[in-house]
């Protein structure tokens, strides 16, 4: 594993906008429609999993999803192992929702598993820090912010990140860099609202992996 360039990374910080961070109105964001379906691999949050295996991912995820090349993340792994250490092994439905969590683990080919390096780990560490300080979070929602600020500096090195909108990161990537979006969720988290225009309104997004700006 590379080594850690701690000056590199307090450079790439100083994008710091040292205020709290609002997001911008839905009408400023780019959204991805049904013939932008191709495109480059996919790095896949932890939520899509789980509406997989709950059978809540919605139709036009399924089609990019089998359209692209799907990559996974070793924090993914880790989230959902998480999930069964925390299942109480005396509740009779906790194997069941582990045999679950098996199969979908075990069918992630190990060629397109990836796990993050020290920069990655370094950077995101950072700016889960800025964001945990900009946005007033507590000790709860700290965490998430690292897990969920690793997953997104991975996918800057090549693949787009699917994912639902987590209020974590929303804020930084919704303020502060362009992207691409898969419909019209709200950037915090939030029931999916209907459309006469679109039958299919999405609980997530497409993030594209241009550079910081």
């Amino acid at each position: 594993m590379a080594g850690f360039d701690f000056d590199a990374a307090l450079r790439w910080a100083r994008f710091d906008p040292r205020k709290t961070l609002a997001r911008r109105e839905e009408d400023e964001l780019p959204f991805i429609s049904e013939d932008r379906i191709g495109g480059q691999a996919l790095l896949l949050d932890t939520c899509v999993y789980i509406d997989q295996m709950q059978g809540r991912t919605p139709e036009l995820v399924q089609v990019l999803i089998a359209a692209r090349q799907a990559h996974h993340s070793t924090v993914a792994i880790q989230e959902l192992m998480h999930t069964i250490g925390v299942l109480n092994p005396e509740d009779g439905r906790s194997s069941a929702v582990v045999d679950v969590i098996r199969t979908l683990v075990l069918s992630m080919p190990a060629h397109r598993t990836f796990v993050p390096d020290a920069d990655v780990l370094g950077r995101a560490a950072l700016l889960s820090g800025m964001l945990s300080r900009l946005q007033s979070y507590a000790n709860d929602r700290k965490l998430r912010a690292l897990h969920d600020c690793v997953l997104f500096l991975q996918a800057l090195l090549g693949e787009a990140h699917l994912c639902r909108i987590f209020k974590s990161y929303a804020c930084y990537y919704n303020h502060i860099r362009t992207h691409r979006s898969l419909n019209k969720d709200a950037p915090v988290s939030r029931g999916v609202k209907a459309s006469s225009k679109r039958k299919n309104q999405v609980a997530a997004r497409l993030l594209g992996v241009a550079a910081f700006h």
